[in-house]
C-alpha cells in the first residue's frame, strides 16, 4: 500500500534525530547574583550643579530685563512729568511753515523748552504727532512738561506777532515802522515818548525817548483791532526796558549818571548814523572823540539832517551847513548836539563807550559798494582823499552811464534816457543805493566837494549831495 502524499510530506519534513538544534546552554549566573539585563541603560540626567547654574543664570536674565524695564518706565516718567527748568522762564520760538518737527525739537531743546531731544521725538511718534507742526510765533515756558510743549507746537494758535526795528531810526521813524506794522497809532506813540510822567518812570533824564527806542525785532501780543494810546505805552516801555537790558553788558547793575549817559548814547547815535562797517565803529567813536578833546567842531552831518526833521527832502544844502537856528548844525555849534540823533544798536553803545585810541581827526567815504572810508590825521590828507571819492565818483559815474547805453543798445525800441531823468535822492526813494545817489546827481556832488573847509571831518559842503538816512552805503557825508 503507498502513502499518501500528506503522509509522505510529513515524513520529508521530519527531522533527524541526530541533526534537530539543541537548546542554548543556560549562561552561568554572574557572582553577584543580579540577572542580566540585555536592555540598554537610560542615560544619566544632568549633573545637579549644572542645573543650579542654568537656573541662576535665567533668573539673573529675568531681573535684568525687569530692571531694565523698571528704569526705562522710570526714566519715561520723569521725562514726561517733569520740566526743563525751575523755576520757568518764557521763551519765543517762530516756527516757520514747512520746518520739519527734528528741527524745532533741536529749537526747542536749544532754548530750553525741552531737556532731550531723542525723548521729546520719541514721545511726539508714539502719539503720531511728527507731522502736525504749526506755524507761526508761539510763546513756551521752560518750566512746562513736554507733553505741554508738544500740545503747543501741535496744538498752539499763534499767540505772538513780531515788530521790527532797525537801527539808526529817529523817533518819528520808529513810530511810523510801529504804525505801518499795526501795533500801535504813531500819533500816541509819539505822545508817550515825550510824555515826562512816562519817562521818569521809565528812567529817562532827557526830554524824550530818543536814543533809547532800542532797535530789535520783538514778538509782542497781537494788538486788538481797535488801537488805543494803552498799546503805545506798551510798546514803547518793551523798547526801553530792552534798552536797559542790552546796556548792563556796559555798565553792570549800576546805570550810568545823567552826563555820562547823554555822552554815550548821543556819541553812539552819531557812530551809528556815520558807519555800517563794524570794524568802523570804534575808529568813528574816536575821531569825535579826539575832536571833543580838541575842541574842534565836529562837522557831522547826520546832526544837520537830525535838526531838519521831516523837512529835509534828501538834500544837504550849504545853507544848511551855514544855518546857525538848527541846534543840531554840528558846523555851526560845538561839542556834541543836544541829544542823540537816532537809537543806536549794542555795536555802536560799545564803540562810543571805548572809542578807538589813534590820532585821526578827519574821514570820508571811500566811495566804495562796501561803505568804508579813509580816515586822516590832518586836513592836507584828508582833502587828498576827497579828491580820491570824487574820483571814484566820476568812475562809477562813467560805469552807470555805460551800462545805462548797453542796456539801451540790447533794447533798440528803447531810446537811452537822458541823465537828468535819473531819480534824485529825495525822501520819496531813501531805500535806493547809494550808487544811485552818487550817478544821480554827480555834478552837484563834485561842485559840493571842490573845497573843503577847515576842520571838516566829511569835505562835504554842497548844495545838493544826499546821502540815506535809511541805508548805509558809501555816501559824500560818510554814512
Amino acid at each position: 500500500m503507498s502513502d499518501s502524499p500528506d503522509q509522505k510530506s510529513s515524513q520529508s519534513h521530519t527531522w533527524p534525530a541526530k541533526t534537530r538544534p539543541e537548546p542554548a546552554p543556560a549562561a552561568a549566573a554572574p557572582l553577584s547574583g543580579k540577572p542580566d539585563n540585555p536592555t540598554p541603560a537610560p542615560e544619566a540626567p544632568p549633573a545637579p550643579r549644572r542645573t543650579r547654574r542654568m537656573l541662576r543664570l535665567f533668573a539673573l536674565f529675568l531681573l535684568l530685563i525687569l530692571l531694565g524695564a523698571g528704569a526705562a518706565g522710570f526714566e519715561a516718567y520723569r521725562f514726561l512729568s517733569s520740566p526743563a527748568e525751575q523755576p520757568g522762564r518764557n521763551i519765543v520760538l517762530e516756527i516757520s511753515p514747512g520746518e520739519s518737527f527734528d528741527k524745532v525739537a533741536r529749537r526747542l531743546h536749544q532754548a530750553g523748552a525741552v531737556s532731550s531731544v531723542f525723548k521729546f521725538k520719541l514721545l511726539a511718534r508714539v502719539r503720531g504727532e511728527t507731522g502736525n507742526v504749526q506755524a507761526g510765533v508761539f510763546e513756551f515756558s521752560t518750566a512746562w512738561t513736554p507733553v505741554q510743549v508738544l500740545d503747543q507746537v501741535v496744538y498752539g494758535k499763534p499767540s505772538l506777532a513780531r515788530l521790527t526795528i532797525r537801527e539808526g531810526l529817529p523817533w518819528w521813524e520808529v513810530a511810523a515802522a510801529v504804525e505801518k506794522q499795526g501795533f500801535a497809532r504813531a500819533k500816541d506813540f509819539q505822545e508817550i515818548i515825550h510824555d515826562r510822567s512816562f519817562l521818569d518812570q521809565m528812567g529817562i533824564p532827557f526830554a524824550n525817548a530818543e536814543g533809547f527806542l532800542y532797535p530789535d525785532t520783538y514778538f509782542l501780543k497781537r494788538p486788538p483791532e481797535e488801537l488805543t494810546p494803552k498799546e503805545a505805552r506798551q510798546v514803547a516801555a518793551r523798547m526801553i526796558e530792552t534798552f536797559w537790558q542790552r546796556g548792563t553788558k556796559l555798565w553792570g547793575d549800576k546805570r550810568p549818571g545823567r552826563e555820562d549817559l547823554f555822552y554815550l548814547v548821543t556819541l553812539a547815535s552819531l557812530v551809528e548814523k556815520e558807519t555800517g562797517v563794524p570794524e568802523e565803529r570804534a575808529k568813528v567813536a574816536g575821531v569825535y572823540a579826539n575832536r571833543l578833546g580838541a575842541n574842534m567842531l565836529l562837522q557831522c552831518d547826520p546832526t544837520i539832517i537830525y535838526g531838519l526833521g521831516k523837512a529835509w527832502d534828501g538834500r544837504l544844502r550849504r545853507r544848511h551847513l551855514e544855518d546857525a537856528g538848527n541846534a543840531y548844525n554840528t558846523y555851526q555849534h560845538p561839542g556834541l548836539p543836544p541829544g542823540p540823533i537816532c537809537s543806536p544798536g549794542l555795536a555802536a553803545l560799545e564803540a562810543a563807550a571805548h572809542p578807538g585810541a589813534h590820532k585821526f581827526y578827519y574821514f570820508v567815504a571811500t566811495g566804495k559798494p562796501d561803505g568804508t572810508h579813509y580816515f586822516n590825521t590832518d586836513l592836507a590828507g584828508h582833502n587828498r582823499d576827497v579828491k580820491k571819492y570824487l574820483a571814484e565818483l566820476k568812475r562809477r559815474k562813467a560805469e552807470s552811464k555805460a551800462e545805462k547805453q548797453k542796456a539801451a543798445g540790447a533794447q533798440e525800441k528803447t531810446p537811452p534816457a537822458p541823465e537828468k531823468n535819473t531819480a534824485p535822492a529825495t525822501a520819496a526813494n531813501q531805500g535806493s543805493s547809494a550808487q544811485t545817489t552818487l550817478s544821480a546827481q554827480p555834478k552837484d556832488a563834485g561842485l559840493a566837494n571842490a573845497t573843503v573847509p577847515s576842520g571838516s571831518v566829511s569835505g562835504n559842503q554842497g548844495e545838493n549831495q544826499g546821502p540815506q538816512t535809511q541805508q548805509k552805503e558809501p555816501a559824500p557825508t560818510g554814512q
